[in-house]
């Protein structure tokens, strides 16, 4: 019989959610993709280069130059208090910001290494450490606000921690670092070897006029610090899987050196269209748009729960809404979200899933990346 190496993993809470809402016909505000198309001329451009000539063979290896250095340039704009980066030694084009993640893990942790990670976290995190032989250190992010604690954060700090992985905007409650996180990171790190793994998917999602901030931005923690982007993220296309790694030239070689022999390369189609329409938007109306139109999708959702026994906790970015549910119900979250689905037909994830050893805040995630229509039908339900 063969040992797992993930025997206690199962079936992610995301896809069972998802078939759930399949199954019962419920409408899946679980999984976090939208229920819209890309923009028009991202697949028109898709189509193009579908039928083009030439577009159907490997790309090289980190990704086709004319993206990298699209992205460079984008990146350069609207990160305009930090240097752009190189887009031949520092942008790698992942399939995905999934497989980044897992090659940035996967180059850089050892056997017996230590990786912090904060809680609630995508499901993700710790079995891709324990995959490389890593020790996942885990430190709980204390509700409502989901701000780090610093302190204990400096108390999981050891001899053999390797990383930090941090996730701003953070899914699944949609807290975003501050200026003072930034500084605190690095203070924390000043004189270690400690690297950084942060998870920017959600990047141009931050609310309320407050401006993204990345880990690249800070000059302490630029130098030892993973970032990973998902174009899934940024143009609504999920179902694409493709991102990106940005990261010093140094780190960016351990990244390549496994991401050879993961995915070797991106779908070369794909990138064509992801370039067009990045040099075809050089103010960047469509990221610097996003925030406005997710946060317009956030106060939608919010209203329409209004003045219920839904207990909505603050959204400052992201497309999740973390609600309680305990005026309506003592049970877990688990069992609340099956019935649910089953009984009012809304498909949510209980927020236990992001937690490690399954502690349950009362808690569910909703996904407000849907059509106006599709959010006031769940919210129909919601109310009863």
């Amino acid at each position: 019989m063969l040992a797992s190496k993930l025997p206690d993993i199962g079936v992610s809470i995301f896809s069972q959610m998802t078939a759930l809402a399949q199954e019962t016909g419920a409408l899946n505000l679980a999984q976090g993709f939208p229920d819209y198309d890309p923009p028009l001329a991202l697949r028109e451009a898709l189509a193009h280069h579908a039928q083009a000539p030439g577009s159907h063979q490997y790309a090289p290896m980190p990704g086709l130059p004319r993206l990298r250095e699209a992205i460079a340039s984008q990146v350069g704009r609207l990160q305009a208090d930090a240097p752009a980066p190189d887009p031949a030694t520092e942008i790698t084009i992942t399939a995905g910001a999934t497989e980044a993640l897992y090659v940035v893990l996967a180059a850089v942790v050892r056997p017996g290494d230590e990786v912090i990670i904060l809680e609630p976290a995508y499901d993700l995190y710790g079995p891709a450490v324990r995959l490389q032989g890593g020790v996942p250190r885990y430190v709980r992010l204390p509700a409502p606000d989901f701000r780090p604690d610093w302190d204990a954060v400096r108390a999981a700090l050891g001899p053999r921690t390797r990383l930090i992985m941090i996730n701003t905007p953070h899914n699944p409650s949609g807290a975003v670092f501050t200026a003072a996180d930034w500084d605190a990171l690095a203070n924390l790190l000043e004189g270690t070897d400690v690297l950084v793994l942060s998870d920017e998917v959600y990047e141009h999602l931050v609310f309320d006029g407050v401006a993204p901030r990345s880990a690249r931005q800070h000059p302490a923690l630029r130098a030892r610090s993973f970032v990973l982007s998902s174009f899934g993220k940024t143009y609504h296309a999920t179902g694409w899987k493709v991102g990106y790694c940005l990261a010093p030239p140094a780190l960016s070689t351990e990244v390549r050196r496994v991401h050879q022999f993961v995915t070797f390369a991106v779908s070369t189609p794909t990138q064509h269209a992801l370039a067009d329409v990045l040099t075809a938007d050089p103010t960047d109306a469509h990221a610097r748009g996003l925030a406005a139109f997710y946060q317009a999708k956030r106060d939608a959702f919010r209203q329409l729960l209004a003045n219920t026994g839904w207990q909505l906790l603050p959204v400052p970015g992201g497309y999740f809404q973390l609600a309680s549910y305990q005026q309506y119900s003592q049970a877990g979250d688990v069992a609340f979200a099956t019935e649910l689905a089953r009984a009012w037909g809304v498909a949510v994830v209980p927020v236990s899933a992001f937690y490690h050893d399954g502690y349950d805040p009362g808690l569910v995630r909703f996904c407000f990346a849907k059509e106006l229509l599709t959010l006031e039908a769940a919210a129909a339900r919601l109310r009863q």
